[in-house]
């Protein structure tokens, strides 16, 4: 008998929830300020495309899920570019960006902020070293 887990056929992450408690104010955050295309809404949530993954803002449905979302990386080609549209756009920046690790082809490099209602996101971007 194998020990190796038997595949549930996963094949990505079809959508994310995030915790919001102003609901119009989230919408605008993620649709003005990070430019995500904003797919629908109906009522008390708002869901987002991220390239292909579903962000879904919504209220907490009960006291034990209402909590700061996990933190979101959101990939970018040009962090410094990236960057300055978050601040232009007003958003709270919570660390500039920074490198975080060299690695053996490229640099990780990332910046975070805070959404509106206090969750804390990260851009990210891995720049490829010269050679």
């Amino acid at each position: 008998m194998s020990n190796a887990p038997t595949s549930l056929g996963i094949t990505n992450i079809g959508q994310i929830a995030i915790n919001v408690h102003d609901l119009e104010r989230a919408t605008a955050f993620y649709r003005d300020v990070l430019g995500l295309p904003l797919l629908f809404t109906v009522p008390n949530l708002a869901f987002f495309d991220c390239a292909g993954v579903r962000l879904m803002l919504s209220r907490a449905e009960s006291p034990e899920f209402d909590h700061p979302s996990s933190i979101l990386y959101f990939r970018v080609p040009d962090m410094d570019a990236a960057y300055q549209k978050l601040v232009e756009r007003g958003a709270q920046i919570y660390a500039p960006p920074r490198l975080i690790a060299p690695m053996p082809t490229y640099d990780l490099w990332m910046a975070a902020f805070r959404d509106t209602e206090g969750n804390i996101h990260q851009l990210m971007s891995e720049v490829s070293r010269a050679k």
